[in-house]
């Protein structure tokens, strides 16, 4: 392939609207150009990277027993009704209604409509099975950001398997588990395997894979000591020891704390530690008032107290309500005598002795409350967010937090969308019971994305072999040389002979541009046919991710290229 005739175009400069590195050399190296808000047009090198990563999941895929399919993208709103997630996604969900009237989504995942297909399975002869597409999803993502990163237009490959039990269960996630290493590691990702929250998908359990990038969006707590890594709403907080002596109990007191409302204005007020300070928010759960108990140098998981309480649907009460609850102003709340309410404590609340809290009156707090003494928990569970000074949940080694692009996640569903859509099978002795199920999603935008994150250098991106959309790039710095081209033309039908893939820039463009292009768009190999060939009669090979280079007569070349995409090492 020619540059010249070839459709990619670079920029010198990052374009104002990218903050992300991914999305800064995406579109600088011509492989991607925003047509909207959350809306990418792949130009034909973005492509070529992408369509690498998909190649590479295919194989994963085939090699773990899964079959590929391909589902609709227009979906039947009953269909989300029917299993609760259209209220659960909300705004999410892309819809409209077709010249009939019914409503129809844009599928942001295929859950559903793969369940609503493999009710054709009637027997537990025809389990286990596991199918998936690559396929694109449609989400009315709040706020896109960082390029293809957070979009609302993307390629995923969704997997769904379905077991008789548990135990198959676990076989088909585990298979999958296995592929997804194997994935990433062909992709040249470095990647955390991270414990996390199942969300809107529900399930019993699921596992992340995040691949580390200061522009990732998700933070993830890692300990280096036994290798424990969780997404930041599904790390554990281990239960701190308690004290070898505790301090006695005193009396409890009202006291005045005009215009202090906020966890700092207090603490710096009473002249204590924010640690002392019980903060008691009020949510909404459903038809009903919770207050949730957390210290003051704490911060609510939310997703946690989703399976506290049992319900994804909450939300942090009004001012109005809070006022109508507690008898006081926002900022007063407190747990002592706070009727009609449920009280959840995080577990690091429960051992406070002597704390400060709201007195549930305006400009009033009390002191030396005592949990158990004062109120009467409803329940203690861990509900907060984990911390720096926090420790290791399995070890108590020291914890360092990551900023990472999820990249993957598996789920065990179990029967959530098959009982709720009526996927039944005959088991062995005749009764008809829901088939379990799993699913398993990868980010195929959000791979070419976090390679480009974890492979760049200042000049430009630096493409892990398996993904770059060109093996070799072939530098005519003479163009108008007839010799020279006569030479690249050679060069190339050699090296595709051999089963590379090669890009030669034959542009009619200075040299110092065509090797800061070179660099920018980052091919593994470059080779320069300039003033060593007109000089010695030989090619300058380099690899773009050391600057290594090496002057090689033209008939070695296949061989080096070889050496070098295989190896690693230049040759002497």
């Amino acid at each position: 392939m020619k540059w010249s005739q070839y459709f990619l175009p670079t920029l010198r400069e990052d374009p104002k609207d990218a903050e992300a590195v991914s999305h800064k050399l995406m579109v600088r190296a011509g492989l991607i150009r925003r047509l909207g808000s959350g809306a990418y047009s792949y130009l034909p090198f973005g492509l070529r990277a992408l369509q690498k990563a998909a190649a590479i999941i295919r194989e994963e895929m085939a090699r773990a027993g899964a079959q590929e399919l391909l589902l609709p993208v227009l979906q039947p709103m009953e269909l989300w009704k029917t299993t609760g997630r259209a209220a659960l996604l909300g705004e999410v969900l892309m819809r409209f209604k077709d010249r009939t009237g019914k409503e129809v989504v844009l599928g942001p995942t295929h859950e559903e409509v793969v369940t609503d297909l493999l009710k054709e399975i009637r027997s537990y002869k025809q389990l286990p099975l596991t199918v998936y597409q690559i396929q694109t999803k449609f989400r009315d993502e709040p706020r896109p950001r960082s390029g293809v990163i957070r979009s609302k237009e993307f390629l995923m490959k969704d997997a769904y398997s379905f077991d008789a039990d548990l135990a198959g269960l676990d076989r088909s996630y585990q298979a999958m588990e296995q592929a997804y290493h194997r994935i990433f590691a062909r992709c040249g990702l470095t990647i955390l395997a991270c414990e996390a929250d199942p969300g809107v998908m529900g399930g019993i359990a699921s596992r992340e894979f995040m691949a580390p990038s200061e522009s990732g969006e998700d933070r993830v707590v890692q300990c280096a000591a036994c290798g424990y890594a969780a997404n930041l709403e599904a790390a554990r907080c281990a239960p701190r020891p308690p004290s070898p002596a505790p301090e006695q109990s005193k009396p409890l007191e009202l006291v005045k704390t005009p215009g202090q409302h906020t966890v700092e204005q207090v603490s710096r007020f009473l002249k204590v530690e924010p640690s002392r300070l019980v903060k008691t928010l009020l949510y909404d759960v459903e038809k009903e008032q919770v207050a949730v108990l957390v210290r003051g140098d704490h911060e609510v998981n939310e997703a946690k107290l989703a399976r506290v309480v049992g319900s994804p649907r909450f939300k942090l009460s009004s001012a109005q309500t809070i006022e109508r609850v507690s008898g006081a102003p926002l900022g007063f709340t407190g747990p002592v005598k706070l009727t009609g309410v449920r009280l959840l404590a995080d577990q690091a609340v429960a051992p406070l002795v002597n704390a400060v809290a709201g007195a549930n009156q305006t400009d009033a707090h009390l002191i030396n409350v005592n949990p158990g003494r004062d109120f009467t928990l409803d329940a203690v569970a861990d509900l907060r967010m984990v911390t720096e000074q926090d420790a290791c949940p399995q070890c108590q080694g020291a914890l360092r937090f990551v900023q990472a692009i999820e990249v993957g996640h598996i789920f065990k569903l179990g029967t959530k969308y098959t009982e709720a859509l009526g996927a039944v099978f005959q088991d062995g002795s005749g009764t008809m019971r829901p088939m379990i199920m799993g699913c398993y999603g990868i980010g195929i935008n959000r791979i070419v994305a976090a390679a480009v994150e974890q492979h760049h250098d200042a000049q430009g991106i630096i493409w892990p072999a398996a993904l770059a959309p060109f093996h070799a790039l072939i530098s005519l710095l003479e163009a108008g040389n007839a010799d020279a081209a006569r030479a690249g033309e050679e060069a190339a039908r050699a090296l595709t002979a051999a089963g590379y893939e090669v890009l030669v820039d034959d542009r009619e463009q200075s040299p110092g541009s065509k090797l800061k292009d070179a660099d920018l768009v980052g091919i593994p190999l470059q080779v320069v046919i300039g003033k060593v060939w007109q000089s010695q009669g030989e090619f300058e090979v380099s690899r773009r991710a050391t600057k290594e280079k090496a002057h090689v007569a033209p008939a070695r070349l296949v061989e080096t290229v070889h050496k070098l995409l295989d190896t690693k090492v230049m040759p002497s």
